[in-house]
């Protein structure tokens, strides 16, 4: 989704994976097949349920697939090979799932690319997961979290939380398939949420944001079942401090895209 919009805004936009290899989006997430208590029965997997409605929505898959027949896309950049300076800006995208996330978010490249971004005041977008890999950013200068002194928003525990609740039941077998950290033994329950572990990056626990209860449209941002378009705003929460702009969750993905394109220059 954040590709279509900026790419419609007239911004070339460019890719990087850890082996220069193009990346492919998690089929489940995509057709739904997997997300139902059946999901592990090879015939019965083809039938989803409850995984059309916790799938990519229509835009996202639509954009996928014209993501993936952008030049761009078919040849990205490996992530030792980036070189920041030739890039106006940095969108750091989320997930969730321990394979294959835990590679992009404790890689060290990584990190010291997202902490030159900031230290140079460049824009930098981040959402879901991804503002988790900025949050483990630590600045050249300060030596703090790139987001130490910023005041930002990431998958709350709430979102987390319930996605995590929903997958006990539906993929009982795998039934940790929404979270990417596990507590561990003495750990409170959520310790190693994004939520948790991006404010403990903070300077202050308060700059860490989720919709204010007085919030006129509270309900449709909370719910986790409506999601912005280019055309709606409402369902989102999105939060801008200076060069960077943070998001919650796909939901938000259209008015998080939209902001960035604003600030790129």
């Amino acid at each position: 989704m954040c590709w279509r919009v900026l790419d419609n805004a007239g911004h070339a936009v460019r890719f990087a994976t850890p082996d220069g290899r193009p990346a492919a989006a998690d089929d489940m997430m995509l057709t739904g097949r997997g997300l139902d208590p059946w999901g592990a029965i090879p015939l019965l997997r083809n039938f989803p349920l409850i995984g059309l409605l916790m799938r990519a929505n229509r835009d996202a898959r639509q954009a996928y697939a014209g993501m993936i027949l952008d030049p761009n896309y078919l040849a990205p950049q490996r992530w030792d090979a980036v070189d920041a300076s030739a890039f106006d800006g940095l969108l750091l995208p989320g997930g969730h799932r321990a394979r294959g996330m835990r590679d992009y978010l404790e890689s060290d490249i990584l990190q010291r690319l997202v902490a030159g971004f900031f230290d140079e005041e460049k824009p930098v977008a981040a959402i879901c997961h991804g503002v988790l890999l900025a949050a483990r950013s630590v600045s050249t200068h300060t030596m703090h979290s790139v987001l130490w002194g910023y005041q930002t928003t990431a998958l709350t525990w709430a979102f987390e939380n319930s996605a995590w609740s929903v997958a006990r039941f539906t993929r009982f077998w795998d039934p940790n398939y929404y979270r990417t950290y596990l507590e561990r033994d003495g750990q409170p329950r959520g310790f190693m949420s994004v939520q948790q572990e991006v404010t403990r990056a903070l300077a202050r626990a308060e700059d860490f944001r989720d919709v204010p209860k007085g919030d006129p449209h509270h309900r449709r941002k909370t719910s986790g079942l409506v999601r912005d378009s280019m055309d709606d705003e409402t369902p989102a929460f999105v939060v801008r401090d200076r060069n960077y702009v943070s998001a919650r969750w796909p939901g938000d993905a259209h008015t998080f895209a939209k902001i960035f394109a604003g600030m790129l220059k």
